[in-house]
């Protein structure tokens, strides 16, 4: 979302559990377009409560897994957001070579920016984002 849009919206990754540490394959398929995970670490709806993330002035969740779907959900009950699910393939697990995960990992990422171009709009351009 940071690489598309730039700063002005402010923008979480947030899961159902936080796993701590980002999957290499994830990392490696995102810097293959300029976006660095290394450094990012997930953390849980309940995380971002904790540490101070107001999630009534969230606008949209975007939920990627019937289990976040639910979650979010959840919120709604005591916040007024906005929740879309986009099904995008859950790449953990499948392909049995290194080359093979990468494919899988390649296309849950393009499916994620597919949908961004669709819900959003097209890129900003790299000048615009400065």
């Amino acid at each position: 979302m940071k690489k598309f849009y730039g700063t002005d919206t402010y923008v979480q990754s947030v899961g159902v559990k936080n796993d701590l540490e980002i999957d290499g394959f994830s990392i490696a398929v995102c810097a293959e377009m300029d976006v660095e995970l290394s450094r990012h670490r997930s953390r849980s709806f309940d995380e971002m409560e904790q540490w101070g993330d107001d999630l009534s002035s969230f606008d949209l969740v975007i939920a990627l897994s019937p289990a976040s779907q639910r979650r979010a959900l959840e919120l709604t009950r005591f916040f007024h957001l906005e929740v879309e699910y986009w099904p995008i393939l859950d790449p953990t697990g499948l392909g049995e070579t290194r080359d093979a995960k990468l494919v899988q990992f390649r296309a849950a990422r393009d499916q994620i920016a597919s949908r961004l171009v669709e819900r959003f709009g097209p890129p900003k351009e790299a000048e615009d984002l400065s």
